[in-house]
């Protein structure tokens, strides 16, 4: 969800940056409080990249999570922060970008509706 290695962990975890669990086997656990504190960070300190054009003002950035493509079709899922986000695109567009787990992407979400709904 990082993007980064594991000896970027453990680098990170000796330098103070990162607080890790250890299971009863001695592995590190990254606490989802820590990755969401982390991704925050690099989105506060990254200068903003949208362009002077774009109109949509909805942008969250993240690293991308899923990614499952058909012949046609694709579904890209992106962690960005404490949110998931699921785009459906053509296989061509997941190509064409080159898109892998793990990557860092930017989700733009422009819509003329939302409705919210109250349950029963």
């Amino acid at each position: 969800m990082l993007g980064v290695t594991v000896d970027t962990l453990r680098r990170w975890e000796q330098g103070g940056r990162l607080n890790l669990d250890r299971s009863d086997g001695g592995q590190r656990l990254v606490p989802i409080a820590e990755v969401i504190r982390l991704l925050n960070d690099r989105r506060r300190d990254s200068p903003d990249p949208r362009s002077a054009a774009q109109s949509a003002r909805n942008r969250f950035t993240g690293v991308i999570t899923r990614v499952e493509v058909d012949r046609v079709a694709a579904v890209v899922e992106v962690m960005a922060g404490p949110h998931r986000l699921v785009s459906l695109m053509t296989a061509e567009a997941v190509t064409d970008m080159d898109l892998k787990v793990g990557d860092p992407a930017i989700c733009v979400v422009k819509a003329t509706n939302v409705i919210v709904e109250r349950p029963r």
